[in-house]
């Protein structure tokens, strides 16, 4: 007989099982107005509203920062002062937090000795393969790292034992390192006509390297006035011995004015100054120099492989590391299958398992030698993912920024796949994104609002996907939004022709891009789309680019800087008042003295976070007193600066105040969707959309008739899809020919013509598999971007 439970006796719940929520009371980061949510745990939530409505800042500048600060506290104060001081986020009540790990969309470390490999473990684990396995035997596994130099030494050293006695000892370390391009993979040759004017002196300003004044103290006047040169000798008259110190001399004291200073041949000088650092992250005008001045091929020595001779003679199979670097993954992947090994099982299993993880997500393309600063922010991320797909933790927080960025449509169900992975191994999922075949596998939606910048920061909306939908939101509204396949299509005004493309995977493409449309030019993640336009269209005065990489700016950059605005907006104060224009800069003349027109007042507290406090001599104006009297159209210019593009653009465009190529730079502003943006508002609380289409709107000033944008719908919400759209017509009507790179359908739809690459990534791809009108692709059928658009047009996901 069975017996009966009493349901009145069963146990209660245990109280650790009550912590099933994150809650959020209070939060005023950035533009948060007070927010209060709560976010269930061991859940998939995904934050969603327009670009800069505040849902960074809310999930990374509260909730991650928070977790990320108090797990710092754990350690001790000695350790703490060595790592990045973190200021506690703006918020009354943070409760139920878990240890939070952050999978954002920073580009990767742009080190030039930074690659695929060597930024996950992939490359310390050949190393180790091949130091065990690989003949003839070079050394340990450092002996194949192309950042480990070979080292030498001998000599005598002195033996403080007992009896003190000096002995000869000698001492060697076998790096991989090729020695001639020191482990980069490539040379640079620098056209000297570059750096100076040969038929000018040192004295008339014969330097033409940017920022090289003829006054600047620690390089042009070491140079006159070291002694070693004639300042007023034309540089072609220069002795060969002058010549040879002045390009090649190693580095020397001399004295200037009294003062010690190390003269240094032009040549390292420029070498170290200029080459040493990453391309992309110069500034525009000194990386225009670099690519004038600066020639770079793959290093004659090593072939491009960065590593030494000895390194490269080893080999597993008749395969050395660097043809196992450079393999495509995939390939790579099934090359480990089948090295069998008993003692190395280990290292076998959890290489493969590293190499599976970038197939899985989508990264089987790429190649470990890949360079880590030519990923794309959607590539980066998936990068960083891969550490954690297979880790045993439980009970985290993951926060992912975007994880659709630069998927095709085909790859979005595998990224979902695997945050449902993460989610299901019991960790808490926190997602901002736009892309609504992700919305819709929430298991919770935080929709913040209704606008962006000062008219957001607010909850309109938290519960289900289906709640969503009928919510009324701006989300809500426009998630089933369809762009309709457009059915007429202008006619092109000629054609740019690309003729046996080989650029990285390309497989000798020809194609007719047609001017005087709106291309699109389309295709799975790796199968050569930006190779084939940004590796084959020419760089030009007729060519405007607007590629992915990254604004860089400190608090003192806002829009109004970053744009040019602010130059002719000074000047006219100037001419309005009689005074100079650098009056009226806040990193000039005009700056506070207190604050040195930063606005605010900096205390460092050691290993604690800072304190900044506003500048109680400016009140946060960052200008001096004097300066704020000059007026223009009854403002003065911290007013200017407090006012959002919108109204900036009225201000400036009428009246005493009128600003003509202000105004200009306003109206480019507006017509992106950034017209809530405070001109003063420092571009680091900006966030990665706002960037993208701030840099867009500074390059629709520039005279070209062809524009190459690059994925420009990354950070965009779907309501503003539509208005990018309107931008990208107006363009093409005014007689421009816009080239796109993009994965949104609504921006294929709208296309006139459609370029598709593929059929996959990799070396599975590299060919034009369509050229058509939207409307023939889909009819076509037979390509993944026409199904995918096909049932995206139909009204499906």
């Amino acid at each position: 007989m069975t017996e009966r439970t009493d349901p009145r006796s069963a146990p209660a719940p245990h109280v650790a099982d009550s912590h099933g929520l994150i809650r959020v009371h209070g939060a005023r980061v950035n533009n948060l107005r007070d927010v209060s949510v709560e976010l269930p745990k061991r859940r998939l939530t995904v934050f969603t509203g327009v670009s800069g409505s505040g849902k960074s800042s809310l999930v990374f500048g509260t909730v991650a920062a928070e977790s990320q600060r108090m797990i710092n506290e754990t350690y001790s104060a000695f350790v703490q002062g060595f790592m990045p001081s973190l200021a506690r986020p703006e918020v009354d009540v943070l409760d139920g937090l878990t240890t939070a790990i952050v999978v954002d969309q920073e580009r990767m470390g742009a080190d030039p000795r930074s690659t695929v490999g060597t930024a996950t473990d992939a490359n310390a684990l050949l190393r180790i393969l091949f130091s065990r396995l690989g003949t003839p035997y070079v050394g340990p596994p450092g002996a194949f790292a192309f950042n480990v130099p070979s080292v030498r030494a001998s000599g005598a050293i002195t033996v403080e034992r007992g009896d003190s006695r000096t002995v000869k000892q000698t001492f060697s370390r076998t790096g991989g390192m090729c020695p001639r391009c020191e482990g980069r993979g490539t040379v640079s040759d620098i056209d000297l006509t570059q750096l100076y004017d040969d038929t000018k002196s040192l004295a008339e300003g014969a330097f033409t390297i940017p920022g090289w004044k003829s006054d600047s103290w620690w390089t042009v006047r070491t140079y006159a006035e070291s002694g070693l040169l004639d300042p007023d000798k034309p540089i072609r008259d220069y002795s060969a011995r002058e010549m040879r110190d002045f390009l090649h001399k190693e580095p020397t004291k001399v004295k200037v004015e009294g003062v010690n200073l190390t003269f240094e041949g032009l040549i390292p000088k420029i070498r170290k100054s200029f080459l040493s650092k990453d391309r992309e992250a110069m500034q525009p005008h000194v990386r225009a120099f670099v690519d004038r001045a600066v020639t770079f091929t793959d290093c004659p020595e090593c072939g491009g492989t960065r590593l030494s001779e000895a390194a490269r003679s080893s080999k597993i199979q008749g395969v050395s590391i660097a043809d196992a670097c450079a393999m495509q993954i995939s390939d790579l992947a099934a090359w480990v299958r089948g090295v069998a090994e008993p003692r190395l099982a280990p290292l076998l299993g959890t290489l493969r398992d590293t190499l599976d993880s970038f197939v899985e997500i989508g990264l089987g393309y790429l190649s470990l030698d890949r360079p880590s600063g030519t990923l794309s922010g959607g590539e980066a991320q998936r990068v960083k993912m891969i550490r954690h797909l297979g880790s045993s933790l439980t009970d985290v927080t993951y926060v992912f920024d975007e994880p659709t960025t630069g998927l095709h449509p085909h790859d979005i169900q595998r990224m979902n796949d695997l945050l449902l992975r993460l989610r299901d191994k019991g960790n808490t999922v926190l997602v901002v994104e736009h892309e609504p075949e992700t919305i819709a596998i929430a298991d919770h939606v935080v929709d913040l609002g209704p606008g962006a910048g000062s008219a957001g920061g607010t909850v309109t909306f938290e519960g289900t996907v289906a709640e969503l939908r009928s919510s009324g939101t701006v989300t809500g509204r426009h998630l089933d939004d369809r762009a309709p396949l457009k059915g007429t299509v202008r006619k092109p005004t000629g054609a740019l022709e690309i003729r046996g493309a080989s650029a990285h995977n390309l497989r000798d493409v020809d194609v007719d891009v047609p001017l005087g449309v709106l291309t699109v030019v389309t295709g799975v993640a790796g199968s050569g789309k930006s190779s084939l336009i940004h590796g084959s269209v020419p760089r030009g005065a007729e060519v405007v680019s607007v590629d992915q990489t990254p604004i860089r700016g400190s608090r003192r950059s806002n829009p109004a800087t970053y744009t040019g605005l602010l130059e002719p907006v000074r000047k006219a104060f100037a001419k309005a008042n009689g005074v100079k224009p650098a009056l009226f800069s806040a990193n000039s003349e005009g700056a506070c003295p207190e604050c040195n027109g930063a606005g605010v007042v900096y205390t460092d507290l050691g290993m604690m976070a800072g304190m900044s406090t506003t500048c109680e001599e400016c009140e946060g104006r960052r200008f001096q007193a004097a300066v704020l009297e000059h007026r223009l159209g009854g403002r003065d210019i911290s007013e200017v600066l407090a006012m959002s593009v919108a109204e900036a653009e009225e201000f400036l465009g009428a009246g005493e105040a009128r600003v003509p190529a202000a105004h200009r730079v306003l109206r480019r502003l507006t017509d992106v969707g950034l017209g809530y943006l405070t001109l003063g508002q420092p571009l680091t609380t900006l966030s990665g959309g706002e960037r993208q289409r701030l840099k867009l709107a500074t390059h629709m000033g520039d005279k070209g008739g062809v524009y190459v944008l690059d994925e420009p719908t990354t950070g965009l919400h779907l309501a503003d899809v539509e208005q990018l759209l309107g931008l990208l017509d107006r363009l093409v009507d005014a007689g421009k020919s816009v080239i796109v790179i993009e994965h949104h359908q609504a921006v294929m739809a709208h296309a006139d013509w459609i370029i598709d690459l593929g059929p996959g990534g990799g070396h599975d791809g590299g060919r034009v598999v369509f050229e058509g009108t939207p409307a023939a692709l889909v009819a076509d059928g037979s390509t993944l971007t026409g199904r995918h658009l096909a049932a995206y047009a139909a009204g499906g996901a």
